[in-house]
């Protein structure tokens, strides 16, 4: 008897990085609330799940410190443990959804209690933490796909903070790393335009959007980020802002055009430093040599007797 050939399952993986930063300028003024942001997301990875049977999601939490994830499949798996029947209605919603909504939201306040008892908050998110932790879980579930599975992973970037150049090194790291794992990576920018998160969309092919207003997030995310990266090109989409492909100098966190590069971690600065402040690395500068005037030579004339 011939051996039935497996069906063929396509799947999308979508891992939401959520930026908590309370520094934020969305959260500082009050023009929006995060509840209502968190609200958003869980509207929106919800669609993303209603979109194919087989889809997957996952949100990380960042902030300046730490990143953590407060929905992944360890969540589903303990749904589907608890549940009788993945179709099991919870009264006008769907139980998986529904229960989303509770592990997003319980897993956050408790996120934001261990962030709140850290010493230290500055106004740079660890975008580089975030995205190369999402790339080991999309890994991670990459190397657990059943035979004739395929899985689309992507990642969404939600912020509003505007994070400088002082872990630039990293998150360019992690950028190529997503490149070379085909895992595109979009951007939603609250506020600011981040040129470092610009270049994140434009090395793995994402997209990238800066809302115009704070009022209808949910709607921005469906008609931007729902669909996948490869179906974008057919849909009446924003086109990507101009990008500024300059660095930004390691000791003023600002873009510069030329500067100077360390030899060994390829730290740049926009000032001359005999040592490196990322690698402790020391460097012989050269002094200008003094250039002594030439001698001028006497010409002798020559008497004839």
């Amino acid at each position: 008897m011939q051996s039935e050939t497996p069906k063929k399952i396509f799947s999308s993986l979508l891992v939401i990085i959520l930026d908590v930063n309370p520094a934020q300028d969305t959260l500082l003024s009050g023009e929006i609330k995060l509840s209502s942001i968190l609200s958003s997301v869980v509207a929106f990875a919800n669609s993303h799940l209603m979109l194919r049977t087989h889809n997957k999601v996952a949100v990380l939490a960042s902030d300046p410190n730490s990143c953590d994830f407060i929905y992944s499949d360890q969540d589903e798996l303990d749904f589907k443990k608890k549940t009788v029947s993945s179709c099991k209605m919870g009264g006008s919603q769907y139980e998986l959804f529904s229960h989303i909504d509770r592990s997003i939201k319980f897993n956050i306040v408790k996120f934001l209690k261990d962030a709140a008892e850290e010493p230290h908050m500055s106004r740079d998110t660890v975008f580089g933490a975030s995205c190369a932790k999402a790339l080991c879980y999309i890994n991670r579930l990459q190397n657990n796909l059943f035979p004739g599975e395929t899985m689309n992973s992507r990642i969404l970037i939600i912020s509003g903070c505007d994070n400088e150049g002082d872990k630039y090194i990293r998150c360019m790291n992690t950028f190529f790393t997503a490149q070379k794992q085909n895992v595109a990576i979009d951007v939603c920018s609250l506020t600011h335009d981040v040129t470092l998160l610009k270049q994140a969309c434009y090395i793995t092919e994402g997209s990238y959007f800066r809302m115009p207003k704070l009022e209808g997030l949910l709607l921005y995310l469906q008609w931007i980020f729902l669909t996948e990266p490869s179906s974008r090109k057919k849909l009446v989409i924003p086109l990507a802002p101009q990008l500024d492909f300059r660095p930004f100098c390691f000791c003023h966190g600002t873009l510069t055009a030329i500067g100077f590069v360390c030899s060994l971690c390829l730290t740049i600065y926009c000032k001359i430093s005999p040592i490196c402040t990322t690698c402790e690395a020391v460097f012989k500068v050269r002094s200008a040599i003094a250039v002594k005037p030439k001698k001028k030579k006497i010409k002798t004339t020559s008497v004839n007797n």
